[in-house]
């Protein structure tokens, strides 16, 4: 479903090179002090709740739909900077579909193994999806940054496997069953403020952050309401632009507050439907990222 539309924050020569290498960066976005801001409320977060009672770990919040508990993540999502590079690719009706904080912590070995995200969302291979990955903080070699296989997202999906490594950050450790040189791999630097987009099938990945810096990522996966389930599967999203009320997906609102009671039934209706697709097929009995 490529978009012959351009946006305000993207020229055409930018949308053919997204739809020909599967993946666009770097993109300016966002001010340096406006993410300083956003950072400074994630940690706070993470220091004020991090015990407070909260039905599940606060770290499956921020890595699960942390939009629909946590007002921050959807104020990232709605900003208009990032919607109209978005609209640049999906066209005028956008959906939110999840949205999580993805963190690497200094000196650690925590990595993301090549994989394609739409291995196991269960919406087949589609166009009608991608991600919008934005910088916190600067994603560098040494941060760990991602990498992307150049023109990736014009194959199927490939077989993955699931090893389940502690230090894997995917929800199974999951990783395509195919040898990726070095010198395929395009790097996905982002300097603070900075975003990335990649198609559904695109294979990537990222190394350790072995710099003196938490490595933040905010990772907003965007849909077009236009894109059916196979088999009429219930999913959820969030409208964000256009028309959305298709019919495919059940529309939800933004936070009522932080880890409002009611988002947290809602969070929870919705987690369980998607865990159904997500851990399908796993080898083990597991659940996303809990």
């Amino acid at each position: 479903m490529q978009n012959t539309q351009t946006s305000n924050s993207l020229s055409r020569a930018q949308v053919e090179s997204y739809w020909e290498n599967g993946f666009l960066c770097p993109i300016p976005a966002i001010s340096a002090q406006q993410c300083e801001d956003w950072r400074a409320e994630l940690e706070a977060i993470e220091s004020n709740w991090l015990d407070n009672g909260l039905p599940r770990a606060l770290n499956v919040y921020k890595r699960v739909n942390a939009h629909l508990v946590v007002p921050l993540a959807y104020e990232i999502a709605a900003h208009s900077a990032i919607l109209d590079v978005v609209e640049g690719i999906l066209g005028p009706d956008v959906l939110l579909y999840s949205t999580e904080f993805l963190i690497k912590e200094p000196h650690t070995k925590h990595v993301v193994t090549m994989h394609q995200d739409l291995a196991y969302w269960g919406l087949g291979e589609i166009d009608g999806i991608l991600t919008a990955w934005l910088a916190l903080t600067p994603a560098t070699p040494q941060s760990g940054c991602m990498d992307f296989v150049k023109g990736s997202h014009k194959s199927p999906i490939i077989p993955h496997e699931d090893s389940f490594d502690e230090l894997n950050l995917l929800s199974r450790g999951q990783e395509i069953k195919v040898n990726v040189a070095e010198e395929d791999k395009s790097s996905g630097a982002l300097a603070t403020g900075e975003m990335s987009l990649h198609h559904g099938l695109m294979i990537h990945g990222s190394g350790a952050n072995t710099s003196d810096d938490r490595r933040i990522g905010v990772v907003m996966r965007f849909l077009s309401p236009h894109v059916k389930k196979p088999n009429n599967a219930p999913d959820y999203g969030v409208a964000m632009r256009g028309n959305c009320d298709t019919g495919n997906f059940t529309l939800c609102h933004a936070p009522k507050g932080l880890f409002h009671p009611e988002d947290l039934l809602l969070y929870e209706e919705i987690r369980t439907e998607q865990a159904k697709v997500m851990m399908a097929g796993a080898d083990r009995k597991a659940a996303m990222y809990a």
